[in-house]
């Protein structure tokens, strides 16, 4: 069996960091009311740590920390600059759908795990900017000094000595 390198790739760390930068709204499509997974920490993270205006869209949920939890992507009361995914791989497909019935989104994330070159080439084609399989807060963290650019929360500016 051989092993297909992907041709995709995502945008560098520069583009990132200013993806992240300009974005002012934040739609969670798959957030979850149980603080053990992911998506419940990130969505904290983004309501505790973020300028950014966050809505969460869970058909099965009504309230997230404290928020309305929306059916679809067309109940927001906006549309968001980005869509941050937690979906089974299978789901995306019908997500980028969703996020293609809007008008205005700009960024289609997809968190950890989540990867698919086809989707990622058809987001494109529309206009949309794609990043995929890396978590908005470990890269907004990265870029605004909780973690090292390497992914590590050294906790340290330097461990270097001061001179004299």
């Amino acid at each position: 069996m051989t092993h297909v390198k992907p041709t995709w790739e995502n945008p560098p760390a520069t583009r990132r960091q200013q993806i992240l930068r300009t974005t002012r709204t934040v739609a969670v499509v798959g957030a979850s009311p149980n603080a053990a997974r992911a998506s419940n920490f990130v969505a904290t993270y983004l309501l505790a740590s973020t300028d950014y205006d966050v809505y969460f869209v869970n058909p099965n949920a009504t309230e997230i920390l404290g928020r309305p939890v929306y059916k679809t992507l067309a109940d927001l009361p906006l549309v968001p600059d980005l869509v941050d995914v937690f979906r089974r791989r299978e789901d995306l497909p019908a997500v980028l759908d969703e996020v293609l019935a809007l008008d205005g989104v700009r960024t289609f994330w997809l968190q950890f795990g989540l990867f698919d070159e086809g989707v990622a080439r058809r987001a494109e084609a529309a206009g949309l900017e794609v990043v995929m399989d890396r978590c908005l807060k470990v890269e907004h963290a990265r870029f605004h000094g909780g973690l090292h650019i390497a992914g590590f929360d050294t906790g340290v500016i330097s461990s270097r000595r001061r001179a004299g």
